[in-house]
């Protein structure tokens, strides 16, 4: 059985070391996914912690597969709904993460770099932008993508393929790329 679904037994039972673990390991991914779906980082906050304590309170109904797609799952469908909810996408409001490089020039160009990235995913048209939102911020295989989003595999496959090929097209346009 995957360690995850060891300690989600354990913190149900009450151990928060175990809760706290699973709440680490997996919130930053689902922080990523979820904000760049709803544009708002409190929105998303909100939402992984929905998604938290929907796995606290109801949880899923069996043990197969990984608990990070679960998480992915109910993240994503909450992300969705608060999107739809909200109206339009917003444009993010940034919350700066850590960089390795500290200098005022490489922070600088890290930010733009990102800035740059997330416009281009947030103007593609939804189907493109979920599955690489799933894929490189949820860290999904195409396979999990499916399943997520209720598509055939090879339309996820697909998706992703001409997805990329725009992002690719648009950041040279933008001059993020070469």
């Amino acid at each position: 059985m995957n360690p995850d679904w060891n300690q989600l037994g354990l913190a149900r039972r009450g151990d928060e070391s175990a809760w706290r673990a699973l709440v680490e390991r997996h919130s930053p991914r689902l922080l990523k996914m979820v904000l760049l779906i709803t544009g708002s980082h409190a929105a998303a906050q909100d939402i992984v912690q929905e998604t938290f304590l929907d796995l606290y309170h109801r949880g899923p109904r069996h043990s197969r597969g990984s608990l990070g797609g679960y998480l992915s799952t109910v993240a994503y469908r909450m992300a969705l709904k608060e999107k739809r909810r909200s109206g339009n996408l917003r444009a993010l409001d940034y919350a700066e993460e850590p960089a390795n490089d500290p200098s005022p020039l490489g922070l600088t160009l890290e930010r733009e770099r990102d800035r740059a990235v997330n416009e281009v995913i947030q103007s593609m048209e939804e189907s493109h932008r979920d599955v690489l939102i799933l894929r490189f911020y949820g860290g999904h295989s195409y396979g999990e993508i499916a399943g997520i989003c209720g598509l055939p595999l090879g339309t996820v496959k697909s998706r992703i393929f001409n997805a990329l090929k725009k992002c690719r097209i648009m950041l040279h346009e933008k001059g993020v790329t070469e």
